[in-house]
């Protein structure tokens, strides 16, 4: 009997690429047994097989991309008397892998001379190697031929740190010749050997640093930054808000300051409705969204996640607070899901917690906006006839000089803090 292996439901992931088939045909697997691996620009992630029996058919190669419901592959109940056909199977599989390895074998010959400059790299080379889609990303931004590399993982998989070592072997004679550059014509910085000057230690990343580091890197580099500091008045939102908290805690949550501004960023938003846009793939036009999900820093012990709350605009108070709660809990515990983190039309970053006065927040892409609020603070403020202690909120709003200009910026910090100045505004 021949049954269809599918992709099984894998979160709001459409259109997902393959980076590795982990089975052959002829090759028995057991209900769970990974069969391919699927690499978002958020996580890699291994598909299972959902029954037993022996891979009859692949219907995917590298590079696929593919959705749930996908057919993976075919499997076929194994008896006796198929135990002969696999192993036949098997041996015939054998010689067409070889063909794939000698572009790489012949490709590695010119290296062997040592004065020779390194092979341009290109995506026809690039298409031989076993490596994910973001470490071909990394490979041609440091300028790094996979084909002249050994991966170490598994099946020979080249991996990050395979082209960071290959950039490092490369930097110390590159730094004397003066003439090495980066991606995109930036200079790399040069290997560094810290031991030489006291102990050292090399500490792993954690995995969310290394899945959001990529990501930031490349709306730094892709999006033009503008960063506009300003200040709100919250002395009297701040009574409300802990007559709130007060409340809130006999019923098990709390009501910080971020479930105020979430609501006042709403509020400005619809005003101005560019600050919840994206740039559309043309370059010419703005996505206007009539949805606003509002995404938040979430600091945990692994790093920084970006939890969202969907449709803000349709949550009073209590619900965006009760959420805030659930949302940072999961996060911290380390159970959000990848539906969690998806969809944000705006992102706010709040230190206040921390301290600061002022920071410049990456934007990020696809968003054209995000704001960072740091740790609020007692002021002298004039108020016409003399100086009066007040409570200040900074405001850091950076933002896609693409999208949104300088005035628009300042216009959109003006509503924010006239909101945030007169909280009966919020419940308009």
């Amino acid at each position: 009997m021949t049954t269809e292996v599918k992709v099984p439901d894998i979160g709001d992931f459409t259109d997902v690429p393959v980076v590795t088939v982990l089975v052959s045909v002829g090759d028995r697997v057991e209900v769970e047994d990974p069969i391919i691996e699927l690499e978002s620009d958020k996580a890699t992630m291994e598909v299972p097989s959902s029954h037993a029996g022996v891979v009859k058919e692949i219907k995917v190669s590298e590079g696929d991309k593919l959705s749930e419901g996908s057919v993976v592959l075919l499997l076929e109940a194994e008896d006796e008397g198929d135990a002969p056909q696999k192993e036949a199977v098997k041996e015939e599989a054998k010689p067409a892998e070889k063909p794939a390895e000698e572009p790489a074998e012949k490709a590695e010959q010119p290296a062997s001379s040592g004065g020779a400059a390194p092979a341009p790299v290109t995506d026809a080379g690039f298409s031989r190697v076993h490596a994910s889609p973001s470490v071909r990303a990394y490979a041609r931004r440091v300028e790094v031929d996979l084909t002249r590399l050994n991966g170490s993982g598994r099946k020979g998989r080249i991996l990050r740190e395979d082209v960071e070592k290959a950039l490092k072997s490369q930097a110390a004679p590159a730094a004397a010749g003066g003439t090495a550059q980066g991606g995109m014509g930036i200079p790399p910085i040069p290997a560094v050997d810290f031991s030489k000057f006291g102990p050292v230690e090399t500490v792993e990343m954690s995995r969310i640093k290394k899945l959001s580091g990529p990501a930031l890197h490349r709306s730094w580099l892709n999006i033009p930054h503008v960063t506009h500091n300003d200040e709100a008045d919250i002395t009297e939102l701040d009574k409300y808000r802990k007559e709130m908290d007060t409340m809130a805690k006999d019923e098990g949550y709390r009501v910080t300051l971020l479930s105020f501004v979430i609501k006042a960023s709403v509020s400005a938003l619809k005003q101005h409705w560019e600050f919840n846009s994206s740039i559309h793939p043309d370059g010419d036009k703005l996505i206007r969204k009539d949805f606003y999900n509002i995404g938040f820093a979430a600091d945990t012990p692994n790093g920084l996640m970006v939890p969202v709350i969907k449709d803000a605009d349709r949550k009073g108070l209590v619900d965006i607070s009760k959420e805030l709660m659930s949302l940072s809990k999961a996060a911290r515990d380390g159970n959000l899901k990848s539906k969690d983190m998806q969809g944000a039309t705006f992102t706010i970053s709040s230190l206040g917690g921390i301290g600061g006065t002022s920071f410049t927040p990456i934007v990020n892409a696809p968003e054209v906006a995000i704001l960072g609020l740091t740790r609020s603070k007692m002021a002298p403020v004039w108020n016409g006839t003399e100086f009066e202690p007040r409570l200040m909120q900074p405001l850091s709003l950076s933002y896609d000089h693409r999208a949104v200009d300088g005035a628009l910026a300042a216009r959109f910090c003006v509503t924010l803090k006239t909101l945030l100045g007169d909280m009966r505004k919020l419940m308009w």
